[in-house]
């Protein structure tokens, strides 16, 4: 397969060179993941905000050092399933509030306003 005119296919480029590093799996995808995790666990709870929210900043910070890596770092999947579970973690925190909002107003809609005097008073 090549990739533009002129290039050397990539099946026939051979071995890479000695010094390069061998490909790791990058320490922050494992931590975006537990956190995305964490954040959709506890989203109904509003404390998910808090480790969904992490997730996600260490998620742009991992995907930014496997880029400059040059392939070396991996962990792409447990970066994308980390960020959906965070994200899922923010859309459960903000379903939530609108229920307790909605579930405020709804009370105090029903509750009497003013001030409630006896009935022989004018």
């Amino acid at each position: 397969m090549t990739t533009a005119p002129g290039q050397v296919s990539v099946a026939s480029q051979g071995l890479r060179h000695p010094l390069d590093p061998d490909p790791a799996r990058a320490t922050k995808a494992r931590a975006v993941f537990a956190l995305g995790l964490l954040g959709m666990l506890t989203g109904l709870f509003i404390g998910g905000v808090v480790p969904a929210t992490v997730a996600l900043q260490l998620a742009r910070q991992a995907r930014r050092e496997a880029y400059a890596s040059g392939g070396f770092l991996t962990g792409g999947v447990w970066l994308r399933r980390g960020e959906r579970l965070a994200w899922t973690g923010l859309v459960l925190v903000a379903v939530s509030v609108v229920v307790a909002v909605v579930i405020g107003v709804v009370r105090l809609a029903g509750t009497p306003f003013g001030h409630d005097y006896p009935a022989n008073m004018d």
